[in-house]
């Protein structure tokens, strides 16, 4: 069930770092909200997901899941560059989340 959790606390930061990006540096009060709920939800996810999970294994999870799934939200719906060094970055950064859960 950690793994569960932790899944979840990283897609919750998925939405609070788009979020982030969308509240316009916080001058946009739904956005803001937005950002701030989801963020204690995500750290309330990874708090419990550590409970009987590693603290390494759930950060870099937690942190991994964030990073790829805001790099594609960014290249999706918000125009961000795309290129092979940045699909290669991405591809390193799964393939460590891979090995961490096959790891534990």
């Amino acid at each position: 069930m950690a793994w569960v959790y932790l899944i979840f606390a990283g897609l919750f930061e998925i939405v609070w770092a788009t979020s982030m990006k969308l509240s316009d540096g916080f001058s946009k009060p739904l956005y803001t909200t937005l950002t701030l709920a989801t963020m204690v939800v995500s750290f309330w996810l990874l708090s419990v997901a550590m409970k009987t999970l590693p603290l390494g294994t759930a950060y870099t999870i937690w942190t991994g899941i964030g990073a790829i799934g805001a790099f594609v939200v960014g290249i999706v719906w918000m125009g961000d560059a795309i290129s092979a060094v940045r699909i290669l970055a991405a591809v390193l950064i799964v393939s460590g989340l891979i090995l961490m859960k096959i790891s534990s």
